[in-house]
């Protein structure tokens, strides 16, 4: 019996235990292939969900980066009792020291994580559908471990915050964008002077321009420059290559040249000339929202000039003539991102044990998160640990 066959002979448990829940039918797939089609629903009008929860970008990190860190599919999808999808959790599966924990795909690659909800369920959800959800996951798995979920997405609740949860270890900074807002409400004048200041010297350069690269000729020579300068950045920083991990560049390469409406999966914005790629980000961006994931500029002469800071400015006014509400740099509080983001994204974790043996991994996973998240917090001690990590690294 698959393992979706087995969930969908307990299915009919599942109004007995909690007579509240629309859900009727919880299946449980361990083949992309199988999940395809009905994730690919769920991407449509009417659903809520991140684009970093899209089936072309996960597919591919599940195929060529999970093996390799022990994680098994571990789709789950909930119907009402006309067979109608409500939900569906994008989860890997892991097992270590006899514990199964299931999490997000994606890894460290995606900053927000959330399932794919209809719309019209997530915003009536109610604890009895969770209890109706989690219950036959027992079978499987003994902990969740739900890191770096958006508590709101499009002006609507993600229901698992319901779920007990605690504050991230990192958080994200954000800028939102007012709708018809004048360019000073979203960068100071103050601001665009010192950039266009800077950006005199490298307009002199033949061929400067800004571009989101459209053909697959364009984003497989950006990501060729990319692969070969992030990591000596990365070196510069004392910082671990995350990208020189197996899979992960084939994943990258895979998910950026995926179409996605009329982008794709990843888009990646440009500054360069004709000579030289000057600095690129990367995101995924949905109409309402661009998130960045990875970026980087040139090794030569025209670094001194900010282009980092250049192409986040075009990146911005791109954004906010297309009606964008809102723009995110990624986890974490690195200095450039405070420049142009003032708010903070509020994201949170839950640890949701299912069986005795969870309870156990779910305290641990929690009190450690809670440990980071203070170190995080506190300069001194933040400080002190990345120049032990710089000395032991």
């Amino acid at each position: 019996m698959t393992m979706a066959a087995a969930m969908q002979s307990r299915s009919a448990e599942a109004p007995a235990r909690s007579t509240a829940s629309r859900i009727a039918q919880v299946d449980i797939v361990s083949d992309l292939g199988e999940a395809e089609a009905a994730w690919r629903a769920f991407e449509q009008t009417g659903h809520l969900f991140t684009p970093y929860q899209c089936f072309d970008l996960l597919a591919p990190w599940q195929q060529l980066v999970g093996p390799h860190e022990g994680a098994r599919p571990f789709i789950v999808i909930a119907r009402d009792l006309e067979h109608r999808p409500l939900l569906l959790l994008p989860l890997s599966l892991r097992q270590s020291h006899g514990v199964r924990t299931a999490c997000f795909m994606g890894g460290k690659h995606t900053t927000f994580n959330m399932g794919l909800w209809n719309a019209e369920f997530a915003e009536q959800a109610a604890p009895a559908d969770l209890d109706a959800l989690l219950a036959p996951l027992r079978a499987h798995v003994d902990v969740l471990s739900l890191t770096q979920q958006p508590k709101r997405w499009s002006d609507q609740q993600n229901p698992f915050a319901l779920l007990p949860r605690q504050g991230s270890i990192n958080g994200c900074p954000l800028l939102t964008i007012e709708p018809g807002g004048l360019p000073e409400s979203r960068i100071s004048n103050s601001f665009r002077r010192r950039l266009k200041s800077k950006e005199k010297k490298l307009q002199a350069l033949p061929g400067y321009r800004y571009h989101l690269a459209t053909s697959d000729a364009d984003i497989e020579r950006l990501l060729d420059w990319f692969f070969r300068v992030k990591p000596a950045r990365m070196a510069e920083q004392n910082l671990p290559n995350v990208f020189a991990e197996p899979g992960v560049e084939q994943f990258i390469r895979s998910a950026c040249l995926s179409r996605r409406g009329d982008g794709r999966a990843i888009d990646i914005h440009a500054l360069e000339c004709d000579e030289d790629v000057i600095a690129i980000f990367a995101g995924v961006a949905d109409g309402q929202r661009f998130s960045m994931m990875f970026n980087t500029y040139t090794m030569s002469e025209h670094s001194r000039y900010s282009p980092g800071l250049i192409l986040m400015r075009y990146i911005i006014d791109r954004c906010a003539e297309r009606g964008y509400r809102s723009l995110d740099l990624g986890i974490g509080s690195d200095d450039y991102k405070r420049m142009f983001c003032k708010d903070d994204e509020d994201i949170f974790d839950s640890f949701v044990p299912l069986t005795s043996r969870g309870k156990l991994a779910a305290m641990a996973m929690s009190s450690l998160s809670r440990g980071k998240r203070m170190v995080k917090q506190n300069q001194v001690l933040f400080d002190l640990a990345r120049r032990l990590r710089q000395a032991f690294g």
